[in-house]
């Protein structure tokens, strides 16, 4: 259930802000700080929580550490946000062959 601590994780704003920011590309924790109303040293605790919950790599370049996205990490939460369409159009199918037959039977 790695998608429920992604979840989890992602839930608090300012985290999810970082998060949203890797998008753009790898990045430094003080180009991530940048304009949050947070310290740099938040956000490096952010980042942590972020690479524990698997969403985030992490690479030493020089005395900077550089984050990024995870794509294994946001598989594994894709794939569980994915299932509910197929469990949802399974369950507009079968309303509609539900309708369908009642209406045929008026």
């Amino acid at each position: 259930m790695a998608y429920g601590n992604a979840l989890a994780v992602l839930a608090n704003p300012t985290r999810r802000k970082v998060f949203e920011r890797l998008r753009a590309g790898p990045r430094p924790v003080n180009v991530l700080a940048a304009g949050l109303p947070v310290s740099r040293p938040a956000v490096s605790q952010h980042l942590k929580a972020l690479k524990d919950a698997g969403l985030v790599n992490e690479r030493s370049e020089g005395a900077r550490r550089i984050y990024s996205l995870k794509r294994e990490g946001l598989m594994e939460l894709r794939e569980w946000l994915d299932s509910f369409w197929g469990d949802a159009l399974e369950a507009f199918k079968l309303d509609a062959e539900k309708s369908h037959k009642i209406r045929r039977s008026q």
